[in-house]
């Protein structure tokens, strides 16, 4: 029975004037189960005839079956298919995978026809151990003799059965009693049935064959049998392919996946290198959003400071009125009319004045608040020491300051808060005594060394300004009522209610959205310009892996050669880029907390704000670039040809 079948072979390289015509009209049989030599010089095509019965490279014409299957038409993954069932390879100079240890690389064509991984660990043992190579299974190829990978080699090529054996020069590289060794091992494996292809230009070697073909400038010059074919009848049993089952796709990615840690593992100052744009990109995008947040939550903070869900109305049509103090139509009964609003939660009037503060032999300017008992509530402040007004303050009209601490470190810079509770200070030649000292105001909108008392309004109208007329009411909404609605309203009312709208209003929540609005753009504009980095770093991702895939060009060629598809090598490569950036993005938010450390001891006015929505973020756009970088490369590698990439150098 033919196993081996060739009919009218032509292989031509080139093209026009530079044509070369390596086969010529190959007619060939081969039996299942026969040993054949092929023997010739070099450049008489035996290789190349090699090449095409391994299905490594296809003929320019001519039709070729292998065990009765016609490969006219067949794709790069169905002659890989074929390969994995049918053939084993032994080569000269072993082609071992530097990176494996010796039982790895014996495990390699069975991973790629989608055996199990403690079938193939046992088996590439086995193997190993009938060659006597059982105490060099975890051996790097570098920790091993020529002999010592030659078997290695042997062993691979049985992995997945090896019906074809195909040894081209196997003991060209060895020393004589090596190569003699190889010899034997082939000539056993014919015996247990094996079909043995040797090419060699020995004839020595070739005079261990049953069968001597002579090739010469690409013909077939002679045919002679030696000895007789004794395993024609034998049927080796072939494996079964398990290419399409789950178990087999998790076993290519689990491989990919180791391989691609070990070829950085391999290559760390190049990995590096790779990563580094990654990196800056990453920790700049992750850095400007955190910087951006940061600022915008403290600039938000100072607005809260002015009170949440607030509405302030003051007299005049604008900050900008030079008129605005001849208005005088704000009153203590408007604020008592809005308090009523269904709409309105609170409502407090406010008088100011300036004027001089003393105590004993210190005197400072200051200004004065004339407020309600809610003012405080609505603008968020809180006592550090003694009380905050009351009602029955604002109705009496107590005599009664509450300071900041500002006015406490310039009147009573030595003194105690509870030394300070009970004192009296003089506001414009009016006695106040001090029933509480405020917290530490967090906003920054307005001078930050301004004196601030408070005292009840009833108070300030009536022993201080004398003035009937306020000079801004503050109205905090209810939480679930809109805050443009309210404003609309309260416009409407007093509009109504002064005749025209001789006042104008404050909503903070507007401040806050046009805030939101601007530092979200700005943030979002600088973040842009920190992905070009990205994207540079992921050309760099690119450049480095198209330069890898040209040193590992053998690499790639011995992985198709033991049954890789192309697919399998695609996915390899691929998977080594996106781990690269995917390291990269994880070394770049690590950087760019760093960088918030660095931020917090040098500047104390606010600090970096880090969210975890842009460090996914980050990381998705570090994967999504290994990826669309990484694939130019990987689909360069998958598509090199078995024969170019094992004779790379």
């Amino acid at each position: 029975m033919n196993i081996i079948e060739l009919r009218g072979i032509n292989k031509i390289y080139g093209s026009g004037g530079s044509k070369v015509h390596v086969l010529k009209d190959i007619d060939l049989d081969i039996e299942s189960g026969d040993f054949v030599a092929i023997i010739g010089q070099s450049g008489s095509g035996k290789s190349t005839l090699m090449n095409i019965i391994g299905c490594l490279d296809t003929s320019t014409s001519g039709a070729y079956k292998i065990s009765g299957e016609d490969i006219e038409g067949m794709s790069a993954d169905d002659l890989a298919t074929l390969r994995s069932r049918y053939i084993g390879f032994i080569f000269q100079r072993y082609n071992l995978l530097t990176s494996l240890s010796a039982q790895e690389n014996v495990e390699l064509p069975a991973v790629y026809s989608g055996e199990k991984l403690e079938a193939r660990r046992a088996r590439a043992k086995k193997l190993l151990e009938n060659l006597d190579m059982g105490e060099r299974t975890t051996h790097l190829p570098s920790e091993l003799s020529g002999g010592q990978q030659q078997r290695v080699s042997i062993a691979r090529a049985l992995m997945n059965g090896g019906n074809i054996i195909l040894a081209d020069e196997p003991t060209g590289a060895l020393d004589s009693k090596s190569g003699e060794n190889v010899i034997e091992i082939l000539q056993k494996l014919n015996e247990m049935g094996h079909t043995v292809i040797l090419v060699t230009h020995d004839p020595k070697v070739a005079a261990t064959a049953n069968r001597v073909i002579e090739i010469k400038d690409g013909r077939i010059i002679g045919d002679e049998r030696l000895k007789p074919n004794q395993n024609s009848s034998k049927v080796y049993e072939l494996k079964k392919d398990l290419r399409s089952t789950f178990a087999y796709l998790k076993d290519q990615f689990v491989e990919a996946f180791k391989m691609s840690i070990q070829a950085i593992r391999a290559h760390k100052m190049r990995s590096m290198l790779t990563m580094l744009g990654i990196i800056i990109g990453i920790a700049s995008v992750v850095s400007v959003v955190a910087l951006g947040k940061g600022s915008q939550e403290k600039i938000l903070s100072d607005i809260n400071a002015m009170g949440t869900n607030t509405v302030v109305i003051m007299p005049g049509h604008g900050f900008g009125d030079r008129h605005s103090n001849k208005y005088k139509t704000l009153t203590v009964h408007d604020s008592d009319l809005l308090a009523r609003q269904s709409y309105v939660a609170s409502s407090t009037p406010a008088v100011s004045a300036s004027g001089n503060i003393t105590r004993e032999n210190i005197s400072v300017t200051g200004q004065l608040q004339g407020v309600g008992e809610q003012y405080f509530d609505v603008k968020g402040l809180n006592a550090e020491a003694g009380r905050l007004l009351t009602k029955d303050d604002i109705i009496k009209g107590n005599a009664v300051v509450v300071i900041d601490q500002n006015t406490k470190s310039k009147l009573f810079a030595n003194e105690q808060n509870q030394e300070i509770i009970g004192q009296t200070i003089i506001f414009n030649k009016q006695p106040l005594r001090i029933i509480g000292i405020s917290e530490k105001q967090n906003a920054n909108f307005g001078p930050q060394d301004t004196l601030q008392m408070w005292a009840p309004y009833t108070a300030v109208m009536n022993r201080i300004t004398g003035n009937r007329n306020i000079s801004s009411i503050t109205v905090k909404v209810v939480d679930d009522v809109s805050m443009a609605a309210a404003e609309k309203n309260i416009i409407r009312f007093l509009t109504v209610k002064h005749g025209k709208e001789d006042f104008f209003t404050i909503n903070t929540d507007s401040i806050r959205q046009t805030v939101e609005s601007t530092t979200g753009t700005m943030r979002l504009l600088i973040s842009c310009i920190a992905l070009i980095s990205l994207v540079v770093g992921g050309i760099g991702v690119m450049n480095i892996m198209l330069v890898s895939v040209t040193e590992r060009t053998r690499e790639i060629g011995i992985r198709m050669a033991v049954g890789a598809r192309r697919s399998s090598v695609l996915q390899q490569f691929l998977i080594e880029a996106v781990l690269i950036c995917i390291i990269g993005g994880f070394l770049g938010i690590f950087f760019a907390f760093g960088i918030g450390v660095l931020f917090k001891l040098f500047v104390r006015s606010f600090t970096m704000s880090y969210s975890a929505a842009s460090v996914v973020l980050a990381l998705v756009c570090s994967t999504l670039i290994g990826v669309i970088f990484g694939y130019i490369p990987a689909k360069n590698a998958a598509k090199l040809n078995p024969v170019d990439a094992l004779s790379s150098d």
